[in-house]
């Protein structure tokens, strides 16, 4: 036990230690009845983690290090979601290169020696080379994170890692999928996609974020015969070449007349019928509408339950086709042959004005500010284009499919228990299925092969797959069987799927990449389904639904039972804290201005589900009630044991334990509860009544001063028996202060030691809060008289209520020296509301 103990340092060492010694190993000998299983967030590797990653990490190491000492072989993994958009971005930021996949690979590829500011300056590579350079990224910071959560102190078995782009997880993503394409839940469909045109890849429904954007209603006069033009109001002028109808809602007495009839598009001159439908808002515009294949989701719905003609406009790099459409002649084919390959907005401009001379334009545009469809991580507003793209079933267009999602959802337990609105409204929200296929090039290939016919072109519905025991299999450089790489891209011979999985299609499989389905048997099973998923509110819609789909699907059970969801860190405007808002807080700083421990009590005072303050002020807090864990430990140990078999026979000691049996049960219930907030509170109030109160109300007994030997026995057993349940109780927030204290008097680590037990006392808990109010009043009322804090008093009236007044005869000898005053009276008072000393 060192002379003057310090929280500085400690976190390394025990770091070191924990990994030396093997303390978070898994067991798996044990059976899945004594396992908990935790299915890890993978953090997407694409920089360097923020505090609100710390923030929720700890939650669940929280968890899991209380479930480690209530007896269980943890299973608490670690994964990395290293494929993706994310580490696509990063790659090239960092090297200043972007993928070209019709180049040739170039080995000993170097990248530029300062990156590329611009886009358009970034040095283009092969598919090969891009993706080696996003191995080499991803590997480099995930050995930071590492370091930094061994630091945090996770008790994570490192032994039990894995990458979404590794092979264990490539083979996993396609053996799911192959077993999905199999029994018919996925199919490949050309189809509206909703397209990034920055990234040139499609986007699911769960990926879409609205962004309020400025922009401007134009009235358009739409020409219709013997009578005057049907005014239609629009956001999206550029769009008029796509039109292919009018629509009005049929309850509108407004346009009945009109339901049938043909209208003619000015400038462009095509004629589209009127038509009626439900989603047309008479209230919105003119309460006529143009229906343009695509301008937004609803032009979609329209299209399909209307069955309407496509006429698309607009490519897949965000500009009008270079091509006049086959639907437009003489004027229209010269107006449009002014928008080809303009930009989106560059055509919005343009049509305004060729609108305005042809007067076709009604009015002036007006300007209006509206929420506007992005890809989550994209710059752009989304497109809808047409394109052939795989697709999930996920109950979107599945009654059965959706009500089976939604019993899952009810069979879950969430914590908190409201969280479940959010995945009970996004399941009946759905209006498609999951679109998992992306045009892009880190991520896990689809494994298939397609045949081609005697003109060279693919045979999509008849793919080759290959057997489960080759996989993982890259189609781009695997052959399929059968064939030769000679027959590659060749009329009769194959061409291999040219995109990649969604990252949330693999990522939906992290329970079954964690837990070995497939290649480890043994392992699976006493892992899964998992007993929890720690994760964040707002990609309920995404990891937790799309997890549920697929185990649903393939194993026909939940893969977990609990869900714990936390909130997001706030910055000090009350704004979400991430990467791409520029607010974040990195946490190395942090760690070693406060200690890991300190960092560790902030985020565990977040509560679950809530979203909380980024706060440095809690973690001083934080770091001083880990110096006061070590100073009060130093204290009793320093001590010494109590003689022999001693025995805890004092009514104050007895009250003390009993109050912290209390304690226990609580802290106990609150962490079965997944409530590590509540356990936190509890546990901290009634150290810090220990320490102000017990301590010093029992210290001059403890030391011998008043001569009775059994009464310092008492102290010490009491003391001492206080002590090691507070460190047990304390460990799953703060692991290193009480590792550290636990190794100062302990064998092994307090880790692995049992979680106290709330049965341990006879005492009186009352006695032990009528204790603590009575030398309260004790040191306010040497407080007001304004006396040194070793001066004596020789006499001082405690008045109390009656029913106290016996419980409180039982304490005067350690009360009169703790508050050093030689007569002590108790004078019991009615209508009293605490207690009240008055000296002299």
């Amino acid at each position: 036990m060192p002379d003057r103990p310090s929280v500085d340092g400690l976190d390394e060492v025990w770091a070191q230690r924990w990994e030396r010694d093997g303390v978070y190993r898994f067991d798996r000998t044990r059976p899945r009845a004594e396992v908990f299983s935790v299915d890890t967030p993978p953090p997407t590797v694409s920089g360097s983690l923020h505090v609100g990653h710390v923030f929720s990490y700890t939650h669940t190491d929280v968890v899991a290090r209380y479930q480690r000492m209530r007896g269980k072989a943890v299973f608490y993994p670690m994964g990395w979601d290293d494929n993706g958009l994310p580490t696509e971005r990063r790659v090239q930021n960092h090297f200043g290169v972007r993928c070209d996949p019709s180049l040739p690979y170039e080995p000993g590829f170097v990248p530029p020696a300062s990156a590329a500011k611009a886009a358009k300056d970034q040095v283009p590579v092969s598919r090969r080379t891009f993706i080696e350079l996003c191995e080499q990224l991803t590997t480099e910071d995930e050995k930071a994170f590492e370091e930094l959560w061994r630091r945090l102190g996770l008790s994570v078995d490192w032994s039990h890692g894995y990458q979404t782009i590794g092979t264990p997880a490539r083979r996993v993503s396609q053996r799911a999928f192959l077993r999905n394409l199999a029994r018919g839940e996925a199919y490949l469909a050309e189809a509206p996609t909703l397209w990034d045109v920055t990234f040139r890849t499609a986007v699911a429904q769960a990926e879409l974020e609205d962004r309020e954007r400025p922009g401007a209603y134009h009235d358009l006069a739409f020409a219709r015969a013997g009578g005057e033009p049907l005014v239609i109001s629009t956001t999206r002028p550029e769009l008029l070449p796509a039109c292919v109808a009018v629509v009005v809602h049929p309850d509108d007495e407004r346009y009945t007349a009109l339901v049938g009839t043909m209208v003619r598009t000015p400038l462009f001159g095509v004629d589209v019928p009127v038509v009626a439908h439900r989603l047309a808002d008479p209230g919105k515009g003119t309460g006529a509408a143009m229906i343009c294949t695509f301008g937004d989701t609803t032009d979609v719905t329209w299209w399909r339950e209307l069955a309407l003609p496509t006429r698309p406009v607009i490519g897949r790099d965000g500009r009008l086709l270079p091509d006049v459409p086959p639907w437009l002649d003489g004027a229209g084919a010269a107006a449009y042959e002014q928008l080809a390959g303009a930009t989106v907005h560059t055509a919005r401009e343009r049509v305004a004005e060729l609108l305005r001379s042809s007067g076709g334009l009604v009015g002036e545009p007006r300007p209006i500010t509206h929420p506007v469809k992005f890809y989550e991580k994209g710059d752009r507003p989304l497109e809808i284009i047409t394109t052939r793209q795989w697709y999930l079933r996920n109950g979107g267009r599945d009654e059965d499919l959706r009500a089976a999602l939604l019993e899952r959802g009810r069979e879950l337990a969430w914590h908190p228990e409201h969280m479940r609105v959010r995945y009970e409204n996004w399941v009946g929200g759905l209006n498609g299925d999951w679109l998992v296929s992306r045009q892009r090039f880190f991520g896990v290939p689809f494994p298939l092969w397609y045949p081609l016919d005697d003109s060279g072109e693919p045979v999509y519905d008849s793919p080759i797959v290959p057997a489960e025991a080759d996989l993982p299999v890259d189609p781009s450089s695997d052959v399929p069987p059968g064939y030769t790489e000679a027959q590659r891209g060749v009329p009769g011979g194959f061409a291999g799927d040219p995109d990649v999985m969604d990252t949330w299609a693999t990522s939906s499989l992290s329970p079954q990449i964690a837990g070995g389905w497939g290649d480890d048997d043994d392992l699976f099973a006493r892992v899964f389904p998992m007993d929890l998923r720690p994760q964040a509110h707002e990609i309920i819609r995404t990891w937790l639904f799309a997890s549920v789909v697929r185990a649903h699907l393939e194993q026909g059970v939940l893969p977990w039972r609990h869900a714990a969801i936390s909130g997001w860190i706030l910055d000090p405007d009350r704004k979400k804290m991430s990467k791409s808002a520029g607010n974040v807080v990195t946490p190395l700083g942090l760690l070693e201005q406060y200690g890991s421990d300190g960092v560790r009590y902030w985020a565990a005072n977040g509560r679950p589900g809530a979203d909380t303050a980024f706060d440095p002020g809690q973690m001083k807090i934080g770091r001083r009630l880990a110096t006061k864990i070590l100073n009060v430990s130093r204290f009793v140990l320093g001590l010494g044991p109590a003689a022999g078999d001693a025995v805890v026979t004092q009514p104050l000691d007895l009250a003390m334990l009993a109050a912290l049996d209390g304690v226990v049960a609580a802290a106990t219930a609150a962490l079965d509860d997944y409530d590590h907030t509540r356990a936190l509170e509890i546990t901290e109030r009634f150290f810090w009544d220990f320490c102000d109160d017990y301590v010093e109300l029992v210290k001059a007994r403890a030391y011998g001063d008043a001569g009775d030997e059994a009464g310092a026995a008492s102290a010490r057993a009491a003391l001492r028996r206080a002590l090691s349940a507070q460190l047990r109780l304390f460990a799953p927030f703060l692991p290193f202060v009480t590792e550290e204290v636990w190794s100062w008097w302990r064998d092994g680590s307090v880790h692995l030691a049992p979680w106290p037990s709330a049965d341990s006392s006879s005492g009186d808990a009352e006695l032990f809060a009528t204790a603590s109010a009575l030398i309260g009043a004790v040191r306010k009322a040497r407080s007001e008289a304004q006396l040194a804090g070793r001066a004596d008093v020789p006499r001082a009236v405690a008045r109390l209520r009656p029913d106290d007044a016996d419980a409180a005869g039982r304490l005067l000898d350690d009360v009169r020296a703790a508050g050093r005053v030689a007569v002590l009276e108790l004078r019991p008072e009615h209508d009293l509301d605490g207690v009240i000393v008055t000296i002299g």
